[in-house]
């Protein structure tokens, strides 16, 4: 059976109704989401066992990847698109909310406080380099905003937090991911061996792993690699970069308020305000008051990373390769740009402080 493709930005409202006969009227009835939802959840079981097997890539990466190549080689019926339009948009913000459950600020501040100012230094330059470079290379705003949110916070996390907010095209949010995991995987790569060949202390792998590679997964395998110190030191770290999803996202819904306003088309601030990321906090805030079990923490971070990958398996399900190849090589080149930038200057911070 030939499955019918439909174009990636499909969103639920623009899926035709069902009719159904009523009294000799015919009564329109809202498609239903659950073919969709089952499809994106049965794909993120899969991908997670596959991360389990090989936790270089991960679950995150093996969701987006094999969702793309189900879309592009077999199609995808109308009848799953309300509910991967669904699971891309809601479901992305409960995993963010979910994912609050995993984070004490109390914590962080404590243990990461020495790595912040080396997490900003990186943080601007990871921006700067995606608005410049990717002016440049002529790479769409959005597009640029996530590869440049996604290098310097937490690869996927940050681009599912920050996409709600400036509501791409799915295809560039895909696209975005793909870009950020590839660096990601050669990051666990050669990072250990640039690191011995530098003489590094286990201290300073660990922030520089946990400052210039993108994913948490990633993270962890490339400094407990390096060894049991810096994998240590580099998971603090990075939970201290996490937190800047927050104000980051913050800093977008001010910009599209102005935006609108500019555009005169009007705005609703109740409206724009990303209330997932207000429930991120107060996750966050309950987490760090200890009245949760940690039987029960234990399985809100667990849901969490399933919700994750469930809406990143929706995304690469309902994204059109035709479309991203139209954006030809120039994202990938911003990419490697604005990691290599981020990359560099952890490195330039270090050697200046003498944390080296």
């Amino acid at each position: 059976m030939v499955a019918t493709t439909v174009h990636s930005s499909t969103s639920v409202s623009e899926v035709a109704p069902i009719k159904t006969k009523q009294a000799g009227h015919e009564m329109p009835r809202k498609p239903s989401l659950w073919q969709g939802l089952v499809l994106a959840a049965g794909l993120a079981v899969v991908a997670m066992a596959l991360g389990r097997w090989l936790p270089t890539v991960g679950g995150p990466v093996f969701a987006i990847l094999l969702g793309l190549l189900i879309r592009n080689t077999l199609g995808m019926m109308p009848v799953f698109q309300p509910g991967l339009a669904f699971a891309s948009k809601k479901v992305l913000q409960w995993s963010i909310i979910a994912l609050g459950f995993g984070l004490s600020f109390s914590q962080v501040v404590q243990t990461g406080l020495e790595s912040i100012w080396v997490t900003v230094v990186t943080m601007i330059a990871a921006f700067a380099t995606a608005a410049m470079l990717g002016k440049v290379l002529g790479v769409p705003d959005k597009l640029r905003t996530l590869i440049g949110a996604g290098t310097a916070i937490c690869g996927g996390s940050a681009i599912a937090a920050v996409a709600p907010v400036i509501k791409p095209e799915e295809h560039e949010t895909a696209f975005a991911i793909s870009t950020i995991f590839l660096f990601n995987v050669v990051a666990v790569l050669v990072f250990p061996f640039l690191g011995h060949w530098m003489q590094m202390s286990d201290a300073g792998f660990g922030l520089w792993a946990g400052t210039a590679i993108n994913d948490t997964s990633s993270v962890v395998a490339a400094a407990y690699s390096y060894s049991t110190e810096a994998g240590d030191y580099a998971t603090v770290v990075k939970l201290t970069r996490a937190t800047f999803i927050i104000p980051i996202c913050l800093f977008y819904v001010v910009l599209e308020i102005r935006r609108q306003k500019q555009a005169g088309t009007g705005f609703s601030l109740m409206r724009l305000i990303p209330w997932f990321i207000v429930w991120f906090v107060v996750a966050s805030a309950v987490r760090s008051t200890g009245v949760l079990p940690d039987e029960l923490l234990h399985v809100l971070q667990g849901l969490a990373k399933f919700l994750m990958v469930l809406a990143l398996a929706a995304i690469g399900l309902s994204s059109n390769m035709r479309m991203m190849a139209r954006t030809g090589w120039q994202p990938v080149a911003l990419g490697l740009g604005v990691w290599l930038a981020v990359c560099i200057t952890s490195l330039g911070v270090q050697l200046y402080s003498g944390a080296w």
